[in-house]
């Protein structure tokens, strides 16, 4: 394995160019689970589960299409991969049903 000192120019920059998308998700994934944190530590208004629910939805479509890479598979591949995050949705939905309706 090569130290990454003996790398060219045209090395580091395609280095640089595969570990931009990943090191901006995992920013962005940390950004909005310390914004999802904070709203639940500190409860701000009454309904923040609504935002803390957008939140978790916005999470799950970063990972969904930049980390399981769905953006560039086949149309049947996205379908299916759509269609199971709507079953989760579907799955959180009856939860929180029966959760309020107690």
């Amino acid at each position: 394995m090569t130290p990454l000192r003996s790398l060219g120019p045209e090395d580091r920059a395609l280095l640089r160019r595969h570990l931009r998308a990943p090191i901006l998700t995992f920013l962005a994934l940390l950004g909005l689970l310390a914004v999802n944190v904070t709203l639940g530590a500190t409860l701000p208004f009454a309904h923040v589960w609504v935002v803390e629910l957008l939140v978790v939805t916005v999470m799950v479509a970063i990972i969904l299409l930049v980390s399981m890479e769905v953006r560039r598979e086949p149309p049947l591949v996205r379908l299916f991969a759509g269609l199971g995050f709507f079953w989760v949705a579907i799955l959180m939905g009856m939860t929180l049903t029966d959760y309020l309706a107690r």
